[in-house]
């Protein structure tokens, strides 16, 4: 199987009058849709847009692992942990939260901020919270998440390059920037493609691209 879900379709949030501009790919506040709720381990991605001086001020979360990829800009994060930290293009940021952490997230910077934020359900809620950031990784090296069972593969492809996609029960593409085919279908920056069952899938570069893409199994 495999769905694919343009950048297009993805439900408007955030508060555009506060500088905050969203596009949720799973059903989120009030976009409702039980038939989207989640798929494999994930049950949000958000693609958030924010000017200088805007952000989400402190709010909860819990049994979620939270995983952050900075497109373009600085964000910073604070959270009630005691952590505080910069994100930046090319890190990857990881809030646990546990059995419940607060944080803010905010462009403290003086240019747009751009950020796909990711959330995924973990195999046994609960716990004390915990974070990390990576800085700077590397093209191809996997990100674990294994709370969740799930990993996170980082792809940045030349126009015409190829990369085969994992095998596993479920995988999320996610496409950052550029253009890929995967098999007969066009992906733009924004659409993602869910698929389960699938074995030998590849992605082709069109143009120079930037990807994400989750191995997950249960």
């Amino acid at each position: 199987m495999i769905d694919v879900r343009r950048s297009g379709d993805r439900y408007p949030g955030g508060e555009p009058g506060a500088g905050i501009e969203s596009r949720h790919a799973f059903s989120f506040g009030p976009h409702y849709d039980p038939d989207n709720l989640r798929f494999g381990a994930i049950l949000a991605c958000n693609e958030e847009h924010l000017v200088p001086g805007a952000g989400f001020d402190e709010h909860p979360h819990s049994h979620t692992e939270i995983i952050t990829w900075v497109v373009t800009g600085e964000l910073t994060h604070r959270d009630s942990a005691g952590h505080t930290s910069v994100v930046r293009p090319g890190d990857v940021q990881r809030l646990s939260s546990g059995g419940g952490v607060r944080h803010v997230e905010r462009n403290d910077g003086t240019e747009p901020l751009t950020f796909i934020q990711m959330w995924l359900a973990p195999r046994d809620p609960g716990g004390d919270p915990a974070y990390e950031v990576v800085h700077g990784i590397a093209d191809s090296t996997p990100y674990d998440v294994p709370a969740a069972g799930a990993m996170l593969h980082v792809r940045r492809l030349a126009t015409g390059e190829r990369a085969e996609l994992p095998t596993a029960q479920y995988v999320y593409l996610h496409v950052v920037r550029g253009e890929v085919r995967l098999g007969d279908v066009e992906l733009a920056p924004g659409d993602a493609a869910r698929i389960a069952g699938e074995t030998g899938l590849e992605v082709l570069a069109g143009a120079e691209a930037h990807l994400l893409i989750w191995e997950m199994n249960d």
